[in-house]
């Protein structure tokens, strides 16, 4: 179980703190982080106090940089640039999601890298401790000095504009605020800026991904061994040694988990000798090959994004003078998304892949000709259709998922006035992420009902006790297809345990790899 709550350490964040978030735990900002915090907004005072022109603090933004805007003005900047900037389009963020780019941009301001006061950032914790989540958006950033809309949108919540989720139900900004104890804040010098500035948008969005596919990793392995012992497939391919000679950790660690797997099946016993094939189909053997890979550019996208989620990606970026040296404001391009944009490139491939492979095991399994079994896995074939328009389903989802698995990052458009002129379309590239998942975890229930319905003919022998474990799961509530019955139910019920995580469960005496 995810802690309720616990203390965010900015800088140094795992991803299984960002999981937890994700997945609903409350984060409080550690009070270590007040000094900086402090320091760093009275390094704005004294810029300001100084009157030179310096960027976001008392000029205009992007490509109106060189306009300086006077002191008596300077707070009505700060709300404009929120007000102007609230352009997104389409369906609300998922307020989990929502949760996560707010803990994310907290936990990126308080480093006392940004200039934000600590009243501004008490209050962004406290909306999100209490649950005032606003409403975001989905459309409208392109990866690239910052995702500027969608933090807008948090941002003037803010201030007492737009509207929020609350535990009672969603109100106006203000109503919101009043719902829980708060009230809106007036922006001073550079605050609007650095709340609406970084890739916490992009970030979310791609941890969210990276998230769901872990999950649908593990229960792929599952289903994949669980096809394996319904078609009768051997496990020599999964044998250390084939994996050890090619050294990639992920097919290592892939080869090991099926082996665990399917450690014990009478039903893979009962064919150790005499059988005819002498290799089996890619789809089972080369499994250890593909998910390994997977699990590899997964592993390499979650360090990216680590690494970007306890990084700073404001701009400009404040430096109070140390020994003499004069205070600071640097301009700089840490807002560019490049990174997130390839972490959820790697995602979206792996995902594509692990439906894939598994469709193509849910046809095997389907065709006597490949596995030996009954046509499309019903008893009575030909008055029944059993499993054939399930495969269909699956081959849809998996083509929808190949079309979306395009890299989002090779793609760029100048932005304003050519001032931003190379953007990452990170934002893109982590907001198809989710119904990437979705789709391929439809895939992996339907392999799941198909895997345990091929294991259904071989009774009275039964596939490995971890396995076992994961067919009376599915059998507790969906049971075994015997003549043509509505089949939406049974898929539904086998998607929401596969979402759930409920599958993974099913065998914890098994170390399924992941990423964190």
């Amino acid at each position: 179980m995810s802690p309720t709550s616990f203390t965010l350490l900015p800088g140094r964040v795992t991803l299984a703190r960002w999981r937890d978030i994700f997945r609903g735990a409350t984060p409080t900002l550690d009070p270590a982080c007040a000094a900086a915090v402090a320091a760093s907004a009275a390094t704005v005072e004294r810029i300001v106090a100084r009157g030179e022109p310096v960027y976001g603090i008392n000029t205009g933004f992007g490509k109106l940089a060189s306009v300086r805007i006077p002191a008596n003005d300077l707070e009505k900047l700060q709300r404009n640039i929120v007000l102007s900037h609230c352009a997104g389009m389409g369906e609300a963020t998922p307020v989990p999601v929502t949760r996560l780019m707010m803990a994310l941009k907290l936990a990126s301001l308080a480093q006392g890298a940004s200039g934000i006061r600590p009243a501004t950032l008490s209050l962004l914790e406290a909306m999100l401790v209490r649950g005032v989540i606003p409403v975001v958006p989905a459309q409208g950033s392109v990866g690239a000095s910052g995702d500027l809309a969608p933090l807008s949108h948090m941002t003037a919540v803010m201030i007492g504009v737009g509207e929020a989720d609350t535990p009672t139900g969603r109100k106006s900004a203000v109503e919101a605020l009043a719902s829980v104890g708060l009230a809106p804040v007036v922006l001073g010098p550079k605050e609007g800026l650095a709340l609406l500035n970084g890739t916490q948008f992009s970030t979310a969005h791609a941890l969210a991904g990276l998230f769901e596919a872990e999950r649908l990793f593990q229960s792929a392995l599952l289903t994949g061994a669980l096809s394996t012992d319904a078609a009768r497939g051997t496990d020599a391919p999964f044998d250390a040694r084939i994996h050890t000679l090619r050294r990639h950790k992920g097919q290592i660690a892939a080869a090991e988990a099926l082996r665990q797997l399917l450690l014990g099946s009478a039903i893979r016993a009962s064919h150790l000798s005499g059988d005819e094939r002498v290799q089996d189909p890619y789809c089972l053997r080369c499994q250890p090959q593909v998910m390994g890979a997977c699990l590899d550019v997964l592993n390499h996208a979650a360090n990216l994004l680590e690494t970007e989620a306890n990084g700073v990606s404001d701009n400009p970026l404040i430096f109070p003078g140390v020994d003499g040296a004069p205070d600071t404001s640097l301009s700089g391009g840490n807002f560019h998304a490049e990174p997130v944009a390839f972490a959820a490139d790697m995602i979206a491939l792996a995902i594509c892949e692990i439906g894939s492979l598994a469709e193509r095991r849910i046809a095997m399994l389907v065709d006597p000709a490949l596995s030996g079994l009954p046509a499309f896995l019903t008893p009575r074939p030909g008055l029944n259709s059993g499993f054939m328009i399930p495969q269909v389903t699956a081959a849809a989802l998996v083509s929808e998922n190949k079309q979306r698995a395009y890299p989002a990052s090779v793609d760029s458009i100048p932005t304003s006035a050519n001032q931003e002129d190379h953007v990452s379309m990170a934002a893109h590239g982590a907001r198809r992420l989710a119904p990437m998942a979705e789709n391929a975890m439809a895939v992996i229930a339907i392999e799941w009902l198909c895997a345990t319905q091929g294991c259904d003919f071989h009774a009275p022998l039964q596939t490995s006790g971890p396995l076992q474990q994961a067919v009376r799961l599915l059998r507790d509530q969906v049971p075994t297809l015997g003549d043509d019955r509505h089949m939406q139910p049974d898929l539904q019920a086998a998607i929401g345990m596969v979402r759930s995580g409920a599958l993974q469960a099913a065998v914890p005496d098994v170390a399924l790899p992941g990423v964190i």
